[in-house]
């Protein structure tokens, strides 16, 4: 009872709250006169910022501010009445914050008339450019806001095309809009009442304690069917081993008699003893030893060789032969799983010089992986097997001059324009991709139709946290900068300016390939040697390394059990032998030619060639 009375104010000040909350007048008039008469001392609530009737004034003032274009009333109202839980912690709260700033920032360039004042115009820039230093620094690494960080050092920025949207007349009203909304959001949140708060907090407890509970329920119904399962196998194993070792003690004393044992009877002994353990062992070795597997996991050399020559002599994947059915017929499948495994089969292929040759002897497998590019969307492993087995038919001439006629380069472009929804293997390919198709005058001249889209994506990539692309991003912009029209676009956008800013930055080996970037920017010939002719499809310039990927089997569906042979161990050691590895390899072509890591690149590679240091 003296625990209820010293809390008795605090409850019933919960209940009144709520009450008024909920718009209970009549009843609340009811209560809080009962109260009254029985002398029970009502405690008033502490609510936020926004609970009595400064908080309709106070937003009423941000939103006066921010149409004045008065950025420093509004930004110390902001950091006043706005807590820094929210500010710092809540991301949309962060972005639209970004925003307010860089509204105050152009307000002057907007809405002046006639020329903006400079030393005022300075002021609001030289502000802008404070908070990209300190607070706006966290959202540097985010490609939405990359561009903006160059809004400082822009002469004119209405006239730049990556600011275009800034100065458009509806972008105000939207943000306003967002504000207003915004600070309807926190009044609301800030008004809800403590005992609704409670009772939401125990009621989400009470739920995930349920789950979890039920969770556990599953997971112990699970392995005790398991567990049931092992025990039935254990004593039928138990009983199979009590009848043979009573067979096996009649034998030994009948040798004492003088009989003997025939091999026939031992045999049928152990065919009773290991029949099953051999069963369950046939049953896996047609999973485990799948011809992908057999590549990516035989040793590099004469025993990989071997493997792979086993494979084009017997026309593995029917590129020979021009059968309506054939076996590439898999990457259609209804089966997730089956898709899955045929890519990988292919990507393996691919890395491998002569499994490229192999595989553009049919030119439907070209039009196929670009369709299964295209199409796939329920199995990410998938596509990341596609994208890589095109990549690296991108070393070879004829095989991108296809990809480019097909129009590749506009779907990787689209596909890079959200860099942040991509896996790390997607983006590394996508740009790798993108840069060899872009290395020939076919592909520059595609890229020259959707110059200014190009450029503003190769431009925000400089910036991504995956520094692994930065290579092949500097190679596809110093290559499509050989072009007139692509340089003209570039200039227009300020590129010089944007490009400065990652050189602060940068390493030093990205500082020079920017260097040479800056200067193909600026160059008014073309250099000798840049525009390869398209008509010459030699391939004496192919990139003609193996460049199988350590994490190639990455994700595998299908596991052996612990201590069960599987793959190249199994065939090995149950049925070929130990293939020789000799470690031979094959270094030819260009093997001389050497990249120094000062100027972009400006030859065909891959992303797993590139890492290993190969040749380019």
């Amino acid at each position: 009872m003296g625990d209820i009375l010293a809390h008795e104010s605090e409850l019933l000040g919960l209940v009144k709250e709520y009450l008024d909350f909920a718009e209970f007048e009549d009843t609340l008039k009811t209560f809080s006169k009962e109260c009254k008469i029985k002398g029970k001392p009502l405690c008033k609530t502490v609510g936020g910022s926004f609970r009595d009737s400064k908080s309709l004034t106070i937003q009423k003032d941000l939103v006066a501010a921010f149409d004045n274009g008065d950025q420093k009333v509004f930004f110390d109202l902001w950091e006043e009445h706005i807590s820094s839980s929210i500010r710092d912690g809540d991301s949309f709260a962060q972005k639209l914050e970004f925003y307010l700033h860089i509204h105050f920032a152009i307000y002057l360039l907007k809405y002046s008339v006639g020329r903006p004042d400079k030393e005022e115009l300075d002021e609001k820039i030289s502000y802008f450019k404070t908070y990209l230093e300190t607070k706006g620094a966290a959202l540097s690494q985010t490609t939405e806001f990359l561009p903006f960080y160059a809004l400082p050092f822009v002469p004119n920025p209405m006239v730049h095309p990556s600011f275009k949207e800034l100065f458009q007349d509806s972008w105000t009203p939207e943000l306003k809009l967002k504000l207003i909304k915004f600070l309807a959001l926190i009044s609301k949140a800030s008004n809800t009442p403590k005992l609704l708060t409670i009772y939401k907090e125990n009621g989400q407890s009470n739920k995930e304690i349920l789950q979890q509970l039920h969770q556990q329920l599953v997971e112990a119904e699970r392995r005790s069917v398991t567990y049931l399962k092992r025990y039935n196998k254990i004593q039928a194993d138990y009983h199979n081993l009590i009848g043979v070792t009573a067979e096996l003690v009649d034998s030994l004393e009948a040798t004492v008699s003088g009989k003997m044992i025939t091999p026939e009877y031992l045999q049928s002994v152990c065919v009773r003893l290991f029949s099953n353990q051999m069963r369950q062992s046939l049953a896996h070795s047609v999973d485990f030893t799948r011809p992908g597997t057999r590549l990516t996991t035989s040793h590099p050399g004469e025993q990989r060789e071997t493997v792979l020559q086993a494979y084009i002599s017997n026309d593995l994947l029917d590129c020979y032969s021009h059968n309506q059915r054939s076996v590439l017929q898999l990457l259609h499948s209804t089966s997730d799983v089956v898709r899955q495994y045929m890519a990988r089969l292919i990507n393996a292929f691919a890395s491998l010089a002569e499994g490229r040759l192999y595989l553009a002897q049919n030119t439907k497998v070209l039009q196929m992986l670009e369709g299964r590019l295209k199409e796939e969307d329920k199995d990410i492993i998938t596509r990341e097997n596609v994208l890589g087995a095109l990549q690296k038919f991108s070393l070879r001439r004829p095989l991108q001059t296809a990809m480019i006629q097909d129009g590749l380069i506009f779907w990787l472009v689209d596909v890079l324009k959200d860099p942040d929804c991509l896996s790390d293997y997607t983006l590394e390919y996508s740009v790798a991709l993108l840069m060899n198709l872009c290395l020939r005058s076919t592909g520059k001249n595609m890229c020259a139709k959707v110059a200014g889209l190009v450029l503003k994506v190769l431009s925000d990539l400089l910036g991504h946290e995956n520094h692994e692309i930065q290579p092949y991003v500097n190679g596809a912009l110093y290559s499509i900068l050989s072009v007139p029209s692509i340089r003209e676009e570039a200039r227009a956008m300020g590129m010089e300016d944007i490009l400065r800013c990652f050189i602060k930055e940068g390493n030093a080996e990205m500082i020079r390939q920017i260097e040479f970037i800056i200067k193909q920017l600026n160059s008014e010939e073309l250099p000798d040697g840049v525009l390869e002719s398209d008509d010459d499809e030699d391939e004496d310039d192919e990139e003609d390394h193996d460049i199988m990927e350590a994490d190639l089997d990455k994700d595998e569906l299908i596991q052996p059990q612990l201590g069960e042979l599987s793959g190249e161990k199994l065939l090995t050691t149950e049925y070929l032998g130990i293939m020789t590895n000799t470690g031979k390899t094959r270094r030819k072509g260009l093997a001389n030619v050497q990249w120094s890591g000062d100027e972009p690149l400006q030859r065909p590679v891959t992303p797993g060639g590139h890492r290993n240091g190969y040749p380019v």
